[in-house]
């Protein structure tokens, strides 16, 4: 991760190929040479592992595979090409479909978060723990804004917390207590979200469905609805609020 990390923050800011994938999705050769960095190291340590990356062809072997690595080389590709620091590399290990194993490295504002199932989450080598209570502080709620706005009841209007251009950062930053809590809009992937997701549950928090549904990875769909990311009590709070408001 942190070889992963420093290749990417080596290339950071200089000049890059790059180019759009889907409809609107940007990738560089900075996402291509990390992927291919981390599965080297990986595929070759782990060969029976399944491989799910967001910059590798999805091979649907990973669905036989009891363990598979899940990786995000660089999540918040907008922010690295922006020169920006809100950008990670982002690893999980995902056995029998729930995360055991997360690594979440920061290079730009130094931020490695590292969580291993029934051992607690670290920061930079210390432990860290979700904020407690149940209390909303808008100024430190990440995620869209509409979505927030809906929690707020639109009463009155709310100053949120700047937006975190990678998601894995934003629910990770959760875990340490930086953030409440934190939404991610529809259409995220396994990828974005499976590393975090380990992170936030090691430190005392939750994250599921905004409905409180559980969250499993590699199926054969990967994309994923409406979560939230906070500690236990308010994430329990916040899923209750939501199922009183009436459909969108």
């Amino acid at each position: 991760m942190r070889e992963a990390g420093e290749l990417a923050h080596a290339m950071f800011g200089t000049e890059l190929r790059k180019w759009t994938k889907g409809a609107s999705s940007p990738v560089s050769e900075a996402d291509m040479a990390v992927n291919a960095l981390l599965e080297d190291r990986l595929r070759s340590a782990t060969p029976e592992y399944g491989w799910l990356s967001e910059e590798s062809a999805d091979d649907p072997a990973r669905l036989g595979r009891r363990r598979v690595w899940i990786v995000d080389p660089i999540d918040g590709t907008r922010s690295y090409l922006g020169h920006r620091s809100d950008w990670c590399v982002s690893v999980a290990l995902v056995e029998d479909n729930v995360p055991v194993l997360a690594a979440v490295y920061a290079p730009v504002t130094t931020e490695f978060f590292f969580a291993a199932r029934g051992q607690g989450t670290l920061l930079n080598g210390q432990p860290v723990r979700a904020s407690e209570g149940t209390a909303i502080d808008f100024a430190r709620v990440a995620g869209p804004k509409p979505l927030v706005e809906r929690l707020a009841h639109a009463l009155q209007p709310i100053e949120l917390h700047p937006r975190i251009g990678s998601l894995a950062l934003r629910l990770c930053r959760v875990a340490h207590g930086a953030l409440d809590a934190a939404f991610a809009g529809g259409q995220s992937r396994d990828w974005d979200l499976a590393a975090a997701h380990l992170i936030v549950q090691e430190a005392g928090g939750k994250m599921t469905a905004l409905s409180g549904e559980p969250i499993h990875y590699n199926r054969p769909e990967v994309v994923h609805g409406v979560l939230v990311a906070a500690g236990r009590d308010r994430h329990a709070d916040i899923v209750a609020q939501y199922r009183r408001l009436p459909p969108v």
